[in-house]
């Protein structure tokens, strides 16, 4: 299946695979929230549409459309700074990218997973891209009057990845006691067990190995007995980078290893 991204003539929009690493993660003590493999995972999950700019912007606490000010980097093209449209302290980026996806696929649009900014959080949509003719704005909103936010040129102002239309709907959600699956509740009294005594054990004497200190069935793909679970468990993601039709397909680079 392809992703399309449409480019107007003018349009260079800068996407790339998102990176499993973040720089709060990198700075924790022996980098241990690389430990938990859904965040990991999370973060890789889709593309990143990077600033085409250095911009700071600040909001003074009203809902108007001049409540907030905007102040590119000197020489910033009108097209790449993001303005003040909408209001209720919102920083808008218009996306330099016509997506299309194959049919009965959307896109999921916000911001990066497991990415923070101080006084500003993004918003999100999804969109039907598989036959709207139109581009999609990425909206940031303001949580702190006077604070500005600067963005970086080069730095991640959105994340896209695409969902089926109809998936979500299609499920049943019931509740079922675990008295009805005696195996799995088997499985998870054994793991809690498990869990326990090698947290007890932990906090008795701290191994001296930081990956010794979790038990990564889960990292590992493995039920509380050791055995495989989906044969197409994933501990990272390799997702391919946009390249212009025909050229040879690309993908992001690999993730530094991190702590497992």
């Amino acid at each position: 299946m392809e992703l399309i991204c449409y480019r107007y003539p003018g349009w260079e929009p800068n996407i790339r695979p998102a990176p499993a690493k973040r720089d709060w993660m990198d700075a924790a003590p022996q980098q241990f929230p690389y430990r938990c493999l859904p965040l990991n995972v999370a973060n890789a999950h889709g593309w990143e549409v990077l600033s085409p700019c250095d911009v700071e912007a600040t909001w003074n606490g009203t809902m108007g459309t001049d409540g907030v000010g905007v102040r590119p980097a000197a020489g910033t093209a009108p097209h790449d700074a993001p303005v003040s449209i909408f209001g209720q302290a919102v920083l808008t980026w218009h996306i330099q990218g016509l997506f299309r996806t194959p049919p009965g696929w959307n896109l999921w649009v916000g911001g990066s997973p497991n990415r923070f900014k101080h006084a500003i959080q993004p918003l999100t949509g999804v969109v039907e891209t598989d036959w709207a003719p139109f581009t999609f704005t990425m909206n940031w909103r303001f949580t702190k009057a006077w604070r500005t936010v600067r963005f970086e040129k080069g730095e991640p102002i959105c994340f896209i990845f695409p969902v089926q239309r109809e998936a979500v709907e299609s499920f049943e959600p019931v509740f079922r006691s675990m008295d009805e699956d005696p195996e799995l509740k088997s499985q998870f009294e054994l793991w809690s067990r498990d869990r326990n005594a090698f947290q007890a054990q932990v906090a008795a004497q701290q191994p001296e190995a930081g990956a010794d200190r979790w038990q990564k069935h889960y990292y590992r793909g493995v039920d509380a007995t050791g055995e495989p679970g989906a044969a197409d468990h994933r501990t990272k993601l390799r997702l391919k980078a946009f390249r212009p039709a025909g050229a040879a397909e690309a993908q992001a680079p690999p993730d530094e290893d991190v702590q497992e």
